[in-house]
Formats: structure tokens, sequence, C-alpha cells
């Protein structure tokens, strides 16, 4: 167990719906509580009609700024190939200023083929993006100690991915907040692993938050994987319509542990 807060997030897919519904649903989680709303970093549906309507995740995430007051946004997770790194980070400060605070900057190495075809990124191999993202990191993070004016806080770096030998590495080097998939026992693997990489490069595991995708009902598997030290628990919401039910499940469960 942890002495963390369990947190509960939302990944409104960007996809299917029109704008307005997606701005509906974004007003709608944070009004009931929610504390991270995610979007994600593709350019094309992931399920259903492959040419549906989509939206592009970064100039999105200024609007959230905007219309929300309380809630912390960022992507779950955003493609480190589709930007340079540097101005990625100038893109997270300015964002971090407009939501006074609030961006949370989820990254990771990429897999999406037809992005990467359609837009005329290299697609490369699962280890050259890996190797990417190792460059790119320390670069996102000078960028981000050198921009005037500053970001308003240190910005939280969240790195998706369960790959052992390098996606977990960067992990221990670089995250305030791992995202994996994955049961209790997974998790629990994978962490163990992640300790060990904390280990080799000097860095307490403790300062780094464990965050899961979950579905289904919290008694399912809320209370296994808390118990495996995950404190962010993040469900997700599709359109057209973005039918809150379950986050509001997982949110009175989240009420309920955290007293």
């Amino acid at each position: 167990m942890t002495s963390r807060p369990v947190r509960i997030g939302v990944q409104l897919q960007p996809q299917h719906a029109e704008y307005r519904s997606i701005r509906r649903a974004v007003a709608e989680a944070e009004e009931l509580g929610t504390d991270i709303l995610f979007n994600w970093d593709h350019f094309f549906p992931l399920s259903g009609d492959p040419d549906g309507l989509h939206y592009e995740c970064w100039t999105m995430l200024a609007a959230w700024a905007e219309q929300t007051s309380r809630v912390e946004i960022g992507a779950l997770v955003t493609c480190n190939s589709y930007r340079n790194p540097d101005l990625l980070a100038d893109m997270a400060r300015t964002i971090d200023r407009i939501g006074d605070g609030r961006l949370i900057l989820g990254i990771g190495s990429g897999w999406a083929e037809r992005d990467y075809q359609e837009y005329g990124y290299e697609f490369g191999t699962a280890g050259s993006r890996l190797d990417d993202l190792a460059e790119a990191l320390p670069r996102i993070e000078a960028r981000l100690g050198r921009l005037n004016p500053p970001p308003t806080r240190k910005i939280p770096v969240l790195i998706g991915g369960g790959g052992e030998k390098k996606t977990l590495r960067l992990v221990a080097k670089h995250a305030d907040i791992w995202h994996s998939f994955g049961d209790a026992e997974t998790i629990a693997r994978k962490t163990g692993i992640l300790r060990q990489h904390c280990s080799a490069v000097g860095r307490d595991a403790a300062e780094i938050e464990v965050s899961a995708a979950v579905y289904g009902k919290p008694s399912d598997t809320g209370p296994a994987l808390l118990a495996q030290g995950v404190t962010l628990f993040t469900v997700e919401a599709d359109g057209p319509d973005y039918d809150l039910a379950e986050l509001r499940e997982w949110l009175a469960w989240r009420d309920t542990i955290n007293g």
C-alpha cells in the first residue's frame, strides 16, 4: 500500500464525436470531481470507422486549459515522434501557463503506424523509437529550464509503457508518473523491475506515482491494484456520446478509499 491518495482520471478519446460533445464531456467530468482529464495523441480513430471524426491532441489541450479551472489535463500519451522536443517543451510550458499549472506532460515512444505513414514521419522500429525518446527527454527538460517565462511549476512527466529494459529505465530516470496496463500480478512484476532501475540510477522509486488503465467496476480490480501501489486509476470514455457512468463509479470508490 502507498500513502498517496487515490486519484481518478478519464481519457476522453477524441474520436467519432463533434467537438461540442467533447466540450460537454470535459465540463461534466470536471464538475463530477475528476482528478485528471486525458485525451490521446493520434491522427485517426483507433476503433470503429478508421476514417471517422477525429481531433488533434495538443491544440485540444490548450482549449481544455481555458475551459477548465480545477482539473489537471494531459495527453495519454503524446507521441514523441510527432514534434521537435524543444517545441513540445514550449507547447507544454504555454499550456501550463494558460491553465495556471495544471498540465501533466504525458509522453511515449509511439506505435500507430498509420499516423507515421500519412503524416510523413519515419516509423523506424520499436527500439529506434525508444532511443529517440531517450534522446528527447533531456532536451525537453533542458528547454523547460530555459523558457521565459518558465512553467508555473515542475511540470509532472508521465511516461506510458511497460517495456522492461528501455521504457522502465526511462521512467526511473525521468518520470513523475508511470502509466501501464495489466492486472495486479503484471503491475507487481513490473514495479519490481522499476525499483531495480531506480536503484541503478540512484532514485527512490517511491517518488514515482503508479498509474493504470482500468475497466469495469472498481470492486473487481481496484483493491488488488491499490495493494500493488497503483494510486492513479484511469477509465476511458469514447465518442460520440461520452457516457461517464463508469467514471462516476470510480470516483465514488475513490472517495470511499480516501475518506
